[in-house]
């Protein structure tokens, strides 16, 4: 699913220079579970931007279902994460101004997906959603805003989902509960999950877990049961 070699990321020049990722190296079977782990500043959310596309590396390969990211321009990356990659953030990202519907729908009907809205509906009532459809960000918890962002992320079925610190904006039991209905979504539709956390307790919940420290990764090793 992924291979990634020595790759590197840095930014800024001359005393500005920083080095955000320090030769990576990391290969991911298709269907696993992947917690990145790791403190503030550890480079994780980076690194993940960088395997997502929305980065690009400074140096290295990063190969994901046989394309090259470091080969592609902005389109050619554009075109190899739609329907392909889905990615859950901290803080939700909803149009304040669509329903739940319309925020799962439109970016289907925009990537030219057949019969949108009828895969919304049906993604939503999935994460328990059905009698909310209608309703505004505005009129959602944050735990139905999460299951709305959960919903959006995998109605385009892809292959592999990225959540950066997905509990970060949820208390303590309605992010377990998030978390349970990612975990179960995940395993019914067998994509490649990858969790970005600090939270180690998230992080065991994941068949692996790769820790991160100063832009290295300083651990991979199995994770607990969920």
């Amino acid at each position: 699913m992924m291979n990634v070699r020595n790759v590197t990321l840095t930014l800024g020049a001359g005393e500005a220079k920083v080095d955000i990722l320090k030769g990576i190296d990391l290969e991911v079977r298709h269907g696993e579970t992947v917690a990145l782990l790791g403190a503030s500043g550890s480079g994780k959310s980076s690194l993940m931007a960088v395997l997502a596309g929305l980065e690009r590396a400074t140096g290295g390969v990063i190969e994901t279902g046989g394309a090259d990211f470091g080969q592609l321009d902005e389109d050619g990356l554009a075109r190899a994460r739609r329907g392909r990659i889905g990615i859950i953030l901290q803080a939700f990202h909803l149009l304040p101004t669509m329903t739940a519907l319309e925020n799962v729908a439109v970016p289907l009907e925009l990537a030219g997906v057949e019969g949108a809205f009828d895969r919304a509906r049906e993604e939503l009532a999935r994460v328990g959603l059905a009698a909310r459809t209608g309703h505004y960000p505005a009129q959602l918890s944050g735990g139905e805003q999460q299951r709305v962002a959960i919903a959006r992320a995998l109605a385009p079925r892809p292959e592999i989902i990225f959540a950066d610190e997905p509990t970060g904006n949820l208390d303590a039991r309605t992010g377990v509960q998030a978390m349970d209905l990612l975990f179960a979504r995940q395993a019914e539709t067998g994509a490649t999950l990858f969790i970005i956390t600090h939270d180690p307790a998230l992080a065991a919940r994941c068949g692996r877990v790769v820790e991160m420290q100063d832009g290295r990764i300083v651990s991979d090793h199995a994770g607990g049961v969920r």
